[in-house]
């Protein structure tokens, strides 16, 4: 967006929002409320109505300047309509974009608007308890239920390796979906299908893990803009990282340099995973979005292996036929190892323009849609190439949240919306 040149160096929405705020004032009726004073001195204070798990109504005031004025604004138009979850998982690049930016020594606003919806929000989780879920902190001696592989020992099994499938059953059974993202080959935007995903349903306020297994090629904590993290550990166990509503491991928080590689055989590689699974501490998952390394090998079999149940997988290729063919051999993988095929999705079909957004073909198209009838399963749509997610990816920001009105950001969410709709009846 185009920036006004004027003493307050104001991009146009965020003077619009300065001038005439939205959602001024304190509410009448309110379930929810925080005050908070920034490090700046100025002072934010939020309050909100939740009706049937929905922010119905909410306001705030700030003694602030106008930045911080305008930043409260956009963040009740962020909020309002969304659950309690999801108004909490809006931060300070949220509302930084939604601005179209504040001058450099002003964007600590975002950050008070974000910090004080969020303590209003959980103001209001206080009041009011969520409903108790039977399956929350379940473990293996307090489920009762005799059918689930882990409840008796087999006889091949010493007792430390039946304590140790018993940690891992107790770890899945708290995570509701579990899905794996597959391709025959490299390079044909797993990791890009898998971050999207994954943020598109945190965006609808659930509880999302992304584990990334791709032990050679760590790619996640990059386009999630968290290479610079590390791995916090308790008595418990690892605790992933977290962004918004979502969790994340990956091999890659465990580097000191980035730059390093790693020099391992099958059995290392297969003990990571399985840490990963069992030592983690996911908590209580909606969905756990899993981003296996490419081909049929070890990796993806031990995964298919220890995540169990496994609802599906997702096989991502691109349209000419040498990745088709490597998809068949996904399919056929899947079909050995009993885990059923969500549908196919072709990425990079097509060239999207960035000036007139016309798509050239560059690749052979179709062959994702032809596999996925040869093979009989579901074709769930076409993504084109990008350069914005390309610059997404390198940017840390997942394409999905940051380019929502874009018309690839509408074709990769019809996509999740066919995979969301196969669970929805089931949660």
């Amino acid at each position: 967006m185009e920036e006004l040149v004027n003493l307050d160096n104001f991009y146009l929405t965020a003077r619009q929002h300065a001038k005439d705020p939205h959602n001024m004032g304190a509410l009448d009726k309110f379930n929810g409320h925080a005050k908070i004073t920034g490090p700046c001195g100025d002072t934010m204070a939020f309050w909100i109505d939740v009706q049937n798990g929905k922010i119905e109504k909410l306001s705030f005031i700030t003694d602030g300047c106008d930045p911080s004025l305008a930043c409260g604004s956009i963040t009740t138009c962020l909020a309002e309509g969304k659950t309690v979850e999801k108004a909490k998982a809006i931060t300070q690049k949220s509302i930084l974009d939604a601005l179209g930016g504040l001058p450099e020594d002003h964007e600590h606003c975002a950050l008070l608007a974000a910090n004080s919806l969020k303590a209003a929000c959980e103001n209001f989780e206080k009041k009011v308890p969520a409903k108790t879920d039977s399956t929350k902190n379940k473990t293996c001696e307090t489920c009762g239920d005799s059918s689930c592989s882990a409840a008796h020992q087999k006889e091949d099994e010493s007792l430390e390796e039946y304590a140790d499938r018993r940690k891992l059953q107790t770890r899945l059974c708290r995570i509701q979906h579990k899905i794996v993202v597959l391709s025959g080959k490299g390079g044909v935007g797993k990791s890009t299908v898998a971050v999207n995903l994954a943020t598109a349903l945190m965006l609808e306020g659930l509880r999302v893990g992304i584990l990334d297994v791709d032990i050679h090629g760590p790619s996640i904590p990059t386009m999630l803009g968290l290479e610079h993290e590390t791995l916090q550990g308790t008595a418990g166990g690892l605790l992933p990282v977290e962004l918004g509503n979502m969790k994340i491991m990956s091999i890659g928080f465990l580097l000191k340099n980035p730059d390093d590689a790693i020099i391992w055989r099958g059995p290392m590689k297969m003990g990571v995973i399985k840490q990963f699974l069992t030592d983690v501490e996911w908590g209580d998952l909606d969905y756990l979005i899993v981003d296996a390394p490419p081909g049929t090998g070890d990796e993806p079999l031990s995964l298919c292996q220890l995540i169990q149940p496994l609802d599906g997988a997702i096989i991502v290729t691109t349209p000419q036929r040498v990745a088709a063919v490597d998809v068949r051999k996904s399919i056929s993988f899947c079909r050995q190892v009993h885990v059923p095929v969500i549908g196919i999705i072709e990425n990079m079909s097509g060239f999207v323009c960035p000036k007139c957004g016309e798509i050239t073909q560059i690749l052979p198209a179709g062959g994702g849609r032809k596999t996925a009838v040869d093979m009989k399963v579901p074709f769930l749509g076409a993504i084109p190439m990008d350069p914005a997610i390309a610059q997404s990816g390198d940017d840390g920001r997942a394409f999905i949240h940051h380019n929502a009105s874009s018309p690839t950001a509408k074709l990769m969410q019809d996509i999740i919306n066919k995979i969301r709709a196969l669970y929805k009846t089931k949660n």
